[in-house]
Order: C-alpha cells, then structure tokens, then sequence
C-alpha cells in the first residue's frame, strides 16, 4: 500500500510565518494549507479531512485556545499543536486544558517542530487497537472483523479498505484516500458495494459505510 501523506492545516495571523511553516512541511513531506485566522480554518476544515492543526495561541479577534475550545466542543478531535512565545508552565497547562495535544515555545528550531508533529500522528495512529461500529469489532493486531464472535470473512482489499476507514472513524474519506496499489478509480465503488454487502442489513440504504456528497466515504459507528 502507498503511504499515506498526511494533511496538515497552520493557522497563524503572520503572513511570512505561516508561509515559512508551509515551505517547511512540505519539505518533509506533509500536505499543507495556510489559515490567516480562526474563521478562515473553519472553512477549510468544513472542505477538508486534516491529519493535524498547528495553531498559534495569539491571534487577532479569536486566540488559539478559543479557537480548538470551540473544536473540541463541537467533537473534532484532531491532533493539534499551539505554537506560542509564551513559556511559562501557567500558559502551558491552560492550552493543554483547552484542547491542544502539544505545545511548542517561539522561537523554535524547524526540526523539532517536524519532530513533534511526526510522533503525534504515529502516536494517534497507534493509540487504536480496535475499531467498533455498531455490532462489529475490526481488531487491528489481529487484522479480523468480528461480529457476534463470529469471524466475517474480507478479501484482501476489503480488509486494506476497512483498515483505512477505521483508522479514520468518523472522518471522510476521498477516493484518493482510497487508492493503493490494488485498488484504482475504476475498481472503487464496486470494492466499496461488495464490502457494504458484509456489513451493511441493507446494502442500498447503508448505515455504517456511507457515502458523503463531493467528500467521498465514510464508516460512522
């Protein structure tokens, strides 16, 4: 399977800032888009499934914390990191209180940056040992699904399929999401209905493996 480039959204109010945090993540590798303040991010998550939010804490009109409190309330609970030239353990605790998962200190070296955000996504990758949505446990050590202690049997793609969507609960999924070696444009959808068949009652009206207009798919438990 192709690795996964992961989406990564900076919001911050300073121009050459934020441009210099998209030059260097997409360096490494990362997908980024650039937020000038806490409204113009909203959009873009409304349009877009991102992996991780760097934020910065002082921001004009709506700070940071404001800001991933509101997110946090609404139930989005993507990995964020606030970057402030705060440092004082006060302000830390209060920006872990309001929902962010680290915190790193202006001015900052660029490869610690990378280094945290690397270690966010794989620990919020790894933190998962199983998925439940509705009667069915996907278990990812074991690579079964189970449902009423019974084994249901998936083909190699439908199991590399159900990975994905497990991994991303919730969360839509484009069909570039959804490629991998195995599966191109072409083989989608019916990859999509035969896997619906082993998990859905009814596989024209699903309730679990839905699909989201102009987003893609999505498994809701």
């Amino acid at each position: 399977m192709n690795e996964k480039k992961f989406k990564i959204l900076v919001i911050d109010d300073d121009k050459r800032i934020r441009e210099l945090l998209q030059q260097l993540l997409e360096k490494n590798g990362f997908i980024t888009s650039i937020s000038a303040d806490a409204s113009e991010a909203r959009e873009q998550l409304a349009k877009t499934n991102f992996d991780l939010l760097v934020v910065d804490l002082m921001m004009p009109d709506e700070s940071g914390s404001e800001f991933l409190i509101d997110l946090r309330t609404k139930g989005n609970n993507v990995p964020a990191i606030m970057l402030t030239a705060m440092g004082d353990i006060d302000n830390k605790v209060e920006c872990f209180e309001n929902g962010c998962n680290d915190y790193l200190v202006k001015p900052f070296e660029p490869k610690e940056l990378v280094l945290r955000i690397k270690n966010l996504l794989k620990n919020n990758i790894n933190d998962k040992k199983t998925c439940e949505f509705g009667e069915f446990i996907f278990d990812f050590e074991k690579q079964t699904l189970i449902k009423n202690n019974e084994v249901v049997y998936l083909t190699d793609i439908e199991m590399k399929l159900l990975n994905l969507f497990c991994r991303n609960i919730n969360r839509p999924l484009s069909r570039e999401d959804l490629l991998f070696d195995e599966l191109n444009e072409r083989s989608i959808d019916v990859s999509i209905a035969r896997l619906r068949k082993k998990i859905e009652t009814n596989s024209r009206t699903p309730k679990y493996l839905r699909t989201v207009r102009h987003k893609g798919y999505i498994l809701n438990n």
